[in-house]
């Protein structure tokens, strides 16, 4: 079966979107060039609180963190990064500032590190140096990640009501993704938007 010209251009381009869409699973070796671009795309929210498990993960300082100990009190947003991915670090310094607008209004930030151990040091190293104030937690056995983000996508954003459902789920970061992000947050903690 012989396809034109035209529509290979058009599956390419389909193709490249999807794969620029997020830093995508695994690590690359030691390169961040392959699918770091700046894309995102939502995800069909596609859990319940019957589907969520409690975890407790290490957080860079070696403080434990459960997510029952937030569950049901706060308004969780849980965000997979890695140091390898470039769209992850931008999308740092927004949760940074949604954190310090409404921490106080009952939001919490769990992000979650997917670096490998050998590349854990550097996640440390990456979060003390910037002075991030959320928790930022340690899957060293990426069971969260096994859990909550099979794909590995990175970035990769849900957002968990106090009702303890699932509201929204995102992977990629492009800049104005936040505001987007902050319009679900606000919604979940029953606040309207400045």
């Amino acid at each position: 079966m012989k396809i034109g010209l035209f529509p290979m251009m058009i599956l390419f381009a389909a193709i490249s979107f999807l794969a620029l869409t997020s830093c995508g699973g695994v690590a690359p070796a030691s390169t961040t060039t392959a699918g770091s671009a700046d894309t995102s795309s939502d995800v069909e929210p596609s859990s319940s609180s019957g589907n969520l498990t409690d975890f407790v993960l290490k957080d860079v300082n070696g403080r434990s963190h459960a997510l029952t100990d937030y569950l049901g009190k706060k308004v969780i947003l849980i965000s997979f990064w890695a140091t390898w991915c470039e769209p992850c670090k931008k999308e740092m310094v927004q949760l940074q500032v949604l954190f310090d607008e409404h921490k106080d209004s009952g939001l919490m930030i769990l992000s979650i590190s997917m670096d490998e151990p050998e590349t854990q040091g550097d996640a440390r190293t990456y979060i003390k140096q910037r002075g991030y104030t959320f928790p930022v937690l340690l899957d060293t056995e990426t069971q969260v990640t096994n859990q909550l983000n099979p794909r590995r996508a990175a970035p990769f954003s849900l957002v968990i009501g106090k009702d303890e459902i699932i509201v929204w789920e995102h992977e990629g970061y492009v800049p104005g993704d936040e505001k987007e992000l902050e319009e679900v947050v606000l919604k979940a903690l029953g606040l309207t938007a400045p």
